[in-house]
């Protein structure tokens, strides 16, 4: 079963590089301060239409066959989000966030651009085995795209880059040398990197028992039908958790931090 799951995160991982050179680039910024260091992924996030055959629960099959469980479910209204958490009863594993769009919640324009993106998908497309990180299946205008982007961030990456993980997580409970945020943060704009400013560089703390930062996202190209054009891609989280009372770390998520954590994607 851990093959699987190893198997399954590499594709992903190695679909989410494609895009977000800068996590490599991180890789070795942490391994200059720290050879011995252990990257470990806290968790990914993955986005997707409320549609039928594409909701959060569709995602989810890939994960809860190889032993993962909904773990949490949170609400964005002002993005119009719907998301949950899944956890493997390892907690060696990577936890998994899937956040869903409601798409009926848009405007009639935008509603029928999702809508004609995903009309001709196959009835069991989230099934297939790559799916997690098989990108768009369509063909989407720039025009649209911006019309999206006008209404919901969210909805116009996801129109362009489709389906694949949004971003990974540096565990900073795992590092040897770097063992606060703080430092973390430090490093990363000591070396040019752009921190989500959003809600402040850090989000969360020990207070809610999880700390996180994010990257803004790298820019890479894509194809439109009609032009090509460098937008936002993909970022790097970076995310310290603390112990509850019990003194077992948290393992769940804070929907107010999470709300600044999707900006990373921001084209602004």
């Amino acid at each position: 079963m851990h093959t699987q799951i190893e198997s399954l995160f590499a594709g992903l991982w190695e679909d989410y590089l494609t895009i977000t050179p800068s996590a490599m680039q991180i890789h070795k910024l942490i391994q200059a301060e720290d050879e011995q260091a252990n990257i470990v992924n806290d968790h990914i996030a993955l986005r997707t239409f409320a549609l039928p055959g594409m909701r959060v629960t569709d995602l989810a099959e890939h994960f809860v066959q190889l032993g993962y469980r909904q773990a949490g479910e949170y609400d964005f209204s002002s993005k119009k989000l719907n998301a949950f958490h899944y956890e493997h009863s390892d907690e060696n594993q990577p936890k998994v966030f899937i956040s869903e769009l409601r798409v009926d919640e848009l405007s009639a324009r935008a509603q029928a651009i999702i809508h004609n993106l995903t009309k001709t998908l196959p009835s069991d497309l989230a099934q297939q085995t790559d799916f997690l990180y098989s990108g768009t299946h369509w063909a989407i205008s720039y025009e649209d795209y911006t019309q999206l982007l006008a209404e919901s961030e969210y909805a116009a990456w996801l129109a362009a880059w489709g389906f694949r993980a949004n971003h990974f997580t540096v565990s900073i409970n795992h590092l040897q040398k770097i063992t606060e945020l703080t430092q973390m943060n430090a490093l990363l704009q000591d070396h040019g990197f752009v921190l989500n400013q959003s809600g402040g560089v850090i989000k969360g703390g020990e207070d809610v028992c999880l700390a996180q930062s994010a990257t803004m996202a790298d820019h890479a190209l894509v194809k439109f039908s009609d032009l090509e054009k460098n937008i936002p891609s993909c970022f790097y989280e970076f995310a310290q958790r603390y112990p509850l009372n019990n003194g077992k770390l948290y393992h769940g998520f804070v929907a107010a931090s999470a709300d600044k954590i999707f900006e990373s994607t921001n084209v602004n």
